[in-house]
């Protein structure tokens, strides 16, 4: 079992125009460090603040899984495959990039945008891409573990229902939860497997061993021959919004 606290403090904070502030927990864009690449299938992990009336025109991507959690304001999405909407905090968006796929991430509303950007290495390539998403009410991860990504291969297609847990290719999970002032929840993390937590809002507690702040990251690796049961206490004035990344271990 092993633990890594990744503070805020230490996260790359990048200002490449006027209307965007982000923060990279891996190497992106003008960020580089060899040592720093990915972690397991995750590859990208942006928390992105848009002001309004601004964003990220359109552009391409391919050969991606591709996942966007809302925490503030209201994001906009159109897509070279005909998709146009506009999503509010908790709700999520995804694609499989593929073969590629144009898209635009527009801030078209009055107050700030922030919004958590998630890259995961597919399963393999060639993909045909895809878009979908989900409208998530605080009631779904409030005081529980809201399991909101996992894999097409717990399906019998590699067709999108549409609603409940949103499936990608790749062995790869994803749970929120928003929890009040004191709250703990269990989360056991399966031997041979690794996840990667961030505190998007308030502040938690990991099994005692790990405090998280604002922004915080850890990442957590069970043992090769025994699951590890972790505490998630939430902080006990703030309570604790954040999200679990959980894989197969690299």
């Amino acid at each position: 079992m092993k633990m890594r606290h990744i503070p805020a403090k230490c996260l790359h904070v990048s200002t490449p125009t006027w209307w965007l502030e982000s923060r990279f927990h891996f190497s992106f864009a003008e960020y580089y460090n060899p040592a720093n690449q990915e972690f397991g299938v995750l590859r990208v992990l942006n928390d992105d603040l848009v002001k309004p009336q601004a964003g990220f025109g359109t552009h391409g991507h391919r050969d991606m899984e591709i996942f966007t959690y809302i925490v503030d304001g209201k994001l906009t999405h159109r897509d070279s495959i005909g998709t146009s909407e506009t999503l509010g905090r908790g709700s999520v968006q995804y694609m499989s990039a593929g073969t590629g796929i144009r898209h635009s991430e527009m801030n078209n509303g009055d107050d700030l945008l922030r919004f958590l950007q998630i890259w995961i290495k597919p399963d393999r390539y060639g993909l045909k891409p895809n878009y979908g998403s989900r409208v998530f009410k605080k009631d779904d991860r409030h005081n529980k573990l809201q399991h909101v990504l996992t894999d097409f291969k717990r399906y019998e297609s590699e067709k999108d229902a549409g609603e409940g847990v949103i499936p990608i290719h790749q062995d790869c999970n994803i749970y929120v939860s928003e929890a009040d002032a004191g709250v703990v929840q269990d989360f056991v993390l399966a031997k041979k497997r690794q996840a990667y937590m961030v505190c998007i809002e308030g502040k938690l507690s990991l099994s005692e061993k790990v405090q998280l702040d604002f922004r915080d990251a850890v990442e957590i690796t069970a043992g090769a021959v025994e699951d590890l049961p972790l505490k998630l206490k939430a902080d006990e004035n703030v309570g604790a919004h954040y999200i679990i990344i959980e894989m197969a271990l690299a």
